[in-house]
């Protein structure tokens, strides 16, 4: 049995990165916005279409993807806070998650329209290479989106800590009317914090492509995952998601180790519960 846990404690690993890149963008959006964004799910799976549809079409590899699906996600990030959350949600946050579940239902059911149910998944030659770690055989896909995931979150950390923009951010999450009074535009800054959300999800959909499936529902496969990791790390730590999305699936894969593969995210569920039951703030976060 020991021979297993350590491929199993690897392979969690891989895939909690992979939560983490889901739940930076989610994280940062509660911690500057305030706000939970239920369409985050749905982006996702819009980014996971985007990436396919490019390689599929124009041939284009998931990872090259990067640099033309991050802007592109960006800007609709920024349009979608600046020119229907914002001015329809009047400042309510009961509002804002009104409509960011109308705007997740919306989504899905328009991709289902379009593209059907049909699960598509990528033809891409090295999809099925494997690394060995410590004895342990691991897709290469999974590998690229760990390594990836611990340099996101640094990366993002830093801009946030050592750029205007960063500061701007900083500033409008600690204190809204004093930023204003120092010259901030709110509205801009919150637009360009939703974008930046949305542009982590995008990254996530190429590091996850190689090694994954598209459907209209596959954003509810990381949604649920991605609110346990943002509520394990601490609500608003960057840090703390990335920490928490390793534990979690490290987490997953143990359970489903000793439980059965299909019941893995019951492990996830549970810590859940007892965060919330001992420590509420989460791992790195701060008790309100």
């Amino acid at each position: 049995m020991s021979s297993l846990i350590l491929p199993a404690v690897l392979s969690g690993l891989m895939m909690g990165a992979v939560y983490a890149l889901v739940a930076l963008g989610l994280t940062l959006i509660y911690g500057v916005l305030h706000i939970i964004n239920f369409a985050h799910g749905s982006l996702l799976m819009l980014a996971l279409y985007a990436v396919y549809f490019l390689h599929y079409h124009l041939g284009v590899d998931p990872y090259l993807a990067i640099p033309i699906v991050l802007p592109v996600f960006f800007a609709l990030g920024y349009a979608l806070q600046r020119g229907l959350i914002a001015p329809m949600s009047s400042g309510s946050e009961q509002n804002v998650l009104l409509i960011t579940l109308a705007v997740s239902m919306i989504v899905d059911n328009l991709a289902l329209y379009f593209w059907t149910s049909n699960t598509r998944t990528a033809d891409i030659a090295y999809a099925y290479d494997t690394v060995e770690i410590l004895g342990a055989y691991l897709p290469l896909g999974r590998v690229i989106a760990f390594v990836a995931a611990l340099a996101v979150a640094p990366l993002l950390w830093a801009f946030m800590a050592y750029t205007r923009t960063g500061s701007a951010i900083r500033a409008v999450a600690i204190e809204k009317r004093g930023a204003e009074l120092v010259g901030i535009d709110v509205n801009h800054t919150y637009a360009i914090c939703f974008g930046i959300g949305t542009a982590c999800v995008a990254l996530a959909a190429c590091l996850l492509l190689p090694t994954f499936y598209v459907t209209p529902q596959v954003g509810y496969t990381f949604v649920l995952v991605a609110f346990t990791t943002v509520v394990l790390g601490g609500m608003g730590s960057l840090v703390g998601a990335l920490i928490a999305g390793l534990l979690l699936g490290v987490i997953e894969s143990l359970c489903g180790l000793f439980l059965g593969e299909s019941l893995g995210q019951i492990g996830i569920f549970l810590a859940f519960i007892l965060i919330l039951l001992f420590k509420p703030s989460g791992l790195l976060g701060r008790a309100r």
